[in-house]
């Protein structure tokens, strides 16, 4: 409906045939039509095609309230802010309220007397779908007067009277009437909050100071917490546990590839082959990407890393900026114009993911040595994947002739393309894994068959840092 054809009065509404739907209709018509069209309910969200979203269709179709069982970094937040798309895009309320009074049944003081001083001519606005949305992070220190409201003083100096409606200021849930409420991690608010967020929901009436209104309030209610939170510390009321509908378990992504979806997805620093920096390309080989989501996940497997708080896709997606980072800053320092990430620019890892795991050894300060074996076993797997043994023997009997290989930050790609020149036998290996002839591929796929190899007892490895010479073990 364009900005000029929109009513600007009651009677004008009425006249256009405008009808007044209670918000979880409106959602549900909405979500019917995108599913009938064979588009996803939410927008950008990867992974749970098969898991989640069923459900989530289900429970908007009931017209449930929907609580987000999950641990940290998996999209429990974006679903929830997406939810806004099924709305309409406009909607009608009466000039000036607070609370977003449907003109047809206004509910509060504002709305009520303009509507009975001015009836048809009552003037009307248009509200985006976007700010028919309230979210709440529920935090210990969350009060009545956030959620609910409170008596404006200012409003009593005025003149009113403390009884009259007019004096109280809303809080955010009246203020999302005929909107979405979310509230962030729901067993952190306090229980006598929630008593008072289960009074709004249920009763439909408030009462601040002494003062009870009755404010029929039309909302969809979502939250998020933490399962360990919701099932083991029963910090969420019972009435209010009740009052859900619905109740989705959200996951990590299942497999290495969805995980990769994702950081192609949200990763910041390539925008077209580009990390930001005029006349420099990085480009990130498969097998390196791989690599940095096969971290993650055997992060979330290993008895090290504690697995209540989780191991979030933002570790992926932090390690693999990081990696890109390290690799255009030894691009800068030579003064090369492309770059390939490789197997030693892993050494940048642990600044990215120190904070997001939080490992659990019986010696202080072994969290390190803990990462470490985690990154390991994730460039043996992705070489064990990517390079069948049998074909390297031939390469392996090279080095056990003699031939050392260095590798590191401090050497150009254009050495690793000499050094492939004398060993035909790993050249055969590493140019279809490096799928080009571009030295900077080539030196990324020189880097894992030569660590691989390393970690498979094939090859013997002395190590400085990012720094490394291969020999023969014999």
């Amino acid at each position: 409906m364009g900005s000029v054809s929109r009513p600007a009065t009651l009677g004008q509404l009425r006249e256009s045939g405008w009808r007044s739907v209670p918000v979880k209709e409106e959602v549900r018509r909405n979500a019917a039509a995108r599913i009938a069209g064979g588009r996803p309910v939410v927008e950008g969200v990867v992974g749970y095609d098969y898991t989640v979203l069923p459900q989530l269709e289900n429970a908007l179709l009931a017209g449930h309230d929907t609580i987000f069982l999950g641990e940290r970094g998996q999209a429990k937040t974006r679903i929830i802010r997406s939810l806004t798309e099924l709305l309409d895009e406009w909607m009608p309320v009466v000039a000036g309220s607070e609370v977003n009074d449907d003109p047809y049944h206004p509910v509060s003081r504002h709305a009520r007397d303009l509507v009975r001083d001015h009836g048809e001519d009552t003037p009307v606005e248009w509200v985006h779908r976007h700010t028919r949305f309230g979210e709440k992070l529920a935090t210990p220190d969350t009060s009545i007067a956030d959620l609910i409201g409170e008596v404006d003083p200012i409003k009593v100096a005025e003149g009113r009277y403390l009884s009259d409606e007019l004096t109280l200021h809303y809080g955010l849930v009246p203020r999302t009437n005929r909107g979405i409420f979310a509230i962030n991690e729901l067993p952190d608010l306090s229980e006598r909050i929630q008593v008072g967020l289960l009074n709004v929901l249920e009763e439909r009436d408030i009462q601040v100071r002494g003062y009870k209104i009755r404010l029929p309030l039309d909302l969809m209610l979502v939250a998020s917490a933490n399962p360990e939170d919701y099932t083991n510390r029963g910090r969420i009321i019972t009435p209010l546990k009740d009052r859900f509908g619905a109740q989705i378990r959200t996951h990590y992504p299942l497999d290495v590839d969805l995980e990769l979806s994702v950081v192609r997805q949200e990763a910041r620093p390539l925008e077209a082959g580009s990390v930001g920096v005029p006349g420099l390309r990085v480009e990130v080989p498969e097998h390196m990407a791989e690599i940095v989501a096969t971290i993650s996940h055997e992060a979330r497997r290993s008895p090290h890393v504690n697995q209540r708080s989780g191991v979030s896709v933002r570790l992926t997606i932090a390690n693999y900026e990081t990696m890109v980072a390290n690799a255009a800053r030894r691009a800068l320092r030579r003064g090369e114009t492309v770059v390939a990430p490789r197997v030693s620019d892993l050494e940048a890892l642990p600044a990215s993911t120190a904070g997001k795991v939080e490992v659990e050894t019986l010696d202080e300060g072994d969290d390190g040595s803990v990462l470490d074996r985690i990154v390991k076993a994730s460039v043996l797997g992705v070489f064990r994947r990517r390079c069948p043994m049998e074909t390297l023997q031939e390469a392996i009997g090279s080095f056990d002739g003699g031939t050392i290989v260095h590798t590191g930050d401090d050497v150009a790609s254009a050495e690793y393309v000499s050094a492939l020149a004398d060993l035909p036998a790993l050249r055969q290996v590493v140019v279809p894994l490096a799928g080009s002839e571009s030295p900077p591929a080539l030196a990324s796929a020189v880097e894992l068959v030569l660590e691989g190899l390393h970690l498979s007892r094939r090859l013997n490895k002395d190590a400085s840092g990012a720094r490394a010479t291969y020999r023969g073990r014999s």
